[in-house]
């Protein structure tokens, strides 16, 4: 492939970005598709043909809502470098993973699967003095995300329902 200056780039080509602000020149002189991230399709592809992004810099098709999202987390990019390098070797299966993060606050630890950029309502399920709970946020009733603290398990079954797209399992948990 050649760049717009006349330099060449190799066939398969990962493009990877680590921080808040994403550092597109590389992505815009390869004329590929742009909105506040590197647009991907369902396995990573860019715009062009034989060029994958992964990590910070990709907006990606959320599993879960469907709308283009970018997640800055490294477990996310680890997992999105691991799912493009496989795309590059043919295995063409759809990105799937559920966005996650987890964040420690002092003595309280914080995670949060899925991912929302708005919410109609929020439910809270056990007590946040307590530090015991599960926090959904909902659009249009369904759970885009759910926070937890102290609810590892929990979450993590949230995480894996989520992912399986069995909306049943993640109501049920979150009572």
């Amino acid at each position: 492939m050649t760049l717009d200056d006349g330099k060449v780039l190799p066939t398969d080509l990962v493009v990877m970005g680590v921080g808040v602000r994403p550092c597109l020149q590389i992505a815009e002189q390869a004329n590929l598709r742009i909105d506040k991230g590197v647009i991907v399709d369902s396995i990573l592809q860019t715009s062009r043909e034989g060029i994958w992004a992964a990590g910070d810099i990709a907006r990606f098709p959320d599993p879960r809502s469907g709308r283009s999202v970018r997640v800055e987390h490294w477990v996310v990019a680890e997992r999105q470098g691991q799912h493009a390098a496989r795309a590059m070797l043919g295995e063409h299966v759809p990105y799937s993973a559920i966005p996650f993060f987890w964040s420690q606050h002092y003595d309280v630890p914080i995670n949060y699967v899925g991912h929302t950029d708005g919410w109609d309502s929020i439910e809270v399920a056990g007590n946040i003095a307590a530090r015991s709970c599960l926090v959904a946020y909902r659009q249009a009733g369904r759970v885009q995300a759910v926070a937890s603290i102290y609810r590892d398990r929990e979450s993590l079954q949230i995480e894996a329902a989520m992912e399986r797209g069995d909306d049943a399992a993640v109501e049920a948990l979150l009572r």
